[in-house]
C-alpha cells in the first residue's frame, strides 16, 4: 500500500476549456501525426493520424487485430511510436512509461479495470492515491470524496463501503471513469468498455462517457461496435490491419456508412459468393448476406471515403 499523502488527493476542476473542442489556444489535447509502430518485421500500425480535443469523443473502431491495442499503448505511454509524431497540447512528447502520460493528464481505463473485487468501492477509488492525516489514512474524507465524485458523475451508489465486486459491470466501469476524472485526467482512454456488457449496462456506460465529455475531457473510446460509437462520437477513426481506412467527423458519415465500413462490403460480397457456390443452406445464407450488403449500400477500399451505391 502506498504511504498516505498529507494533502487531499485529486483535482476537482475540469480541464481548461476553449472553443472548437480543443485545449489551450485551440490546440488538440492529443494528436498523432503519421504515427507507426513496428515490432521487428511486423508492422502493427502504419501512418495513423488521430486528434482528440476537449469536450470531444474520438471513437477508434476496428475488429480484432486491427491495431487498437497498439494504439492504446502508444497514447498511454506504454510504447513509443517508431515513426511519426505524438503531441500533447501542441508539444511533441516521448513518454517512457504510463506514469509520465498520467502526469500529463492521460488516463487509461482498461477492460480489466484494475480493481480489487473484495475491497470496498471507496478503497478501490483511492487505491495507490490514499489521502492521509497524521500518518494515517483519512478514511472519512476518502469516503466523502468518493461519494461526492460519483454523485457529480450522476452515479448514486447505495453504499461506498460495499465491495466493488458486488457492482454490475457497467457500474464498475463508471467508478473507474469517475476515478480518472477525480484525479485530474484531461484525456480519458476507454478500452472496449462495453464489450462484455448487455444492452442496458452498455447504455449506462455510454451515458457516463457523455458526462465525461460534458465535464471538459477529451475521450478516446475504443470499440468494435459502431452502434455504441455513433451516438456518443464526434470523430471516428477506423482501423484495419494496422492501417486507417477512414477518419471522419460525425457530419461526414452516417451510422449506416460507419457500419458498412466496419463490416467490409467487399469482404462480405466475397464471402457470400463462396457460400453461394457451396449450395444448399449455405446458399440461403449467402442470399441473406447479399441483402445485408445491399441494405448497407456501401463499398469501400482501404484509404477511401465511404461511397454510397
Amino acid at each position: 500500500m502506498s504511504t498516505p499523502q498529507e494533502t487531499p488527493a485529486g483535482k476537482h476542476h475540469a480541464p481548461e476549456q476553449a472553443g472548437n473542442g480543443n485545449g489551450r489556444g485551440g490546440v488538440p489535447l492529443v494528436k498523432l501525426i503519421n504515427a507507426g509502430k513496428r515490432y521487428g518485421a511486423v508492422i502493427a500500425l502504419h501512418d495513423i493520424n488521430l486528434e482528440v480535443g476537449a469536450r470531444e469523443v474520438t471513437c477508434v473502431l476496428g475488429d480484432n487485430g486491427a491495431g487498437k491495442s497498439t494504439l492504446i499503448k502508444i497514447i498511454a505511454g506504454l510504447h513509443q511510436p517508431t515513426s511519426g509524431t505524438y503531441e500533447v497540447e501542441g508539444t511533441p512528447v516521448h513518454f517512457s512509461s504510463p506514469r509520465e502520460a498520467l502526469e500529463r493528464g492521460i488516463a487509461t481505463v482498461y477492460q480489466d479495470l484494475a480493481v480489487v473485487a473484495l475491497m470496498p468501492v471507496w478503497r478501490n477509488f483511492f487505491l495507490g492515491n490514499e489521502v492521509g492525516k497524521r500518518l494515517k489514512m483519512d478514511i472519512p474524507a476518502m469516503k466523502k470524496m468518493c461519494k461526492d465524485e460519483l454523485l457529480a458523475m450522476g452515479i448514486d451508489l447505495r453504499d461506498v463501503d460495499q465491495p466493488i465486486g458486488t457492482l454490475s459491470g457497467g457500474e464498475r466501469q463508471c467508478v473507474a471513469i469517475s476515478r480518472a476524472v477525480h484525479f485530474g485526467a484531461k484525456v480519458l482512454i476507454l478500452d472496449e468498455p462495453t464489450a462484455a456488457l448487455g444492452v442496458k449496462q452498455s447504455g449506462v456506460v455510454l451515458k457516463y462517457i457523455i458526462q465525461a465529455r460534458e465535464r471538459g475531457l477529451g475521450v478516446i473510446f475504443i470499440t468494435h461496435n459502431p452502434h455504441h460509437a455513433y451516438p456518443v462520437g464526434d470523430r471516428f477513426l477506423l482501423l484495419n490491419r494496422g492501417a486507417s481506412i477512414g477518419n471522419y467527423e460525425k457530419s461526414q458519415v452516417t451510422r449506416e456508412e460507419l457500419t458498412g465500413l466496419m463490416a467490409g462490403g467487399a469482404e462480405l460480397e466475397q464471402l457470400s459468393h463462396e457460400l453461394e457456390g457451396a449450395g444448399g443452406a449455405a446458399a440461403e445464407a449467402a442470399h441473406e448476406m447479399e441483402a445485408e450488403v445491399s441494405e448497407l449500400g456501401i463499398t469501400h477500399s482501404p484509404g477511401t471515403e465511404p461511397e454510397a451505391r
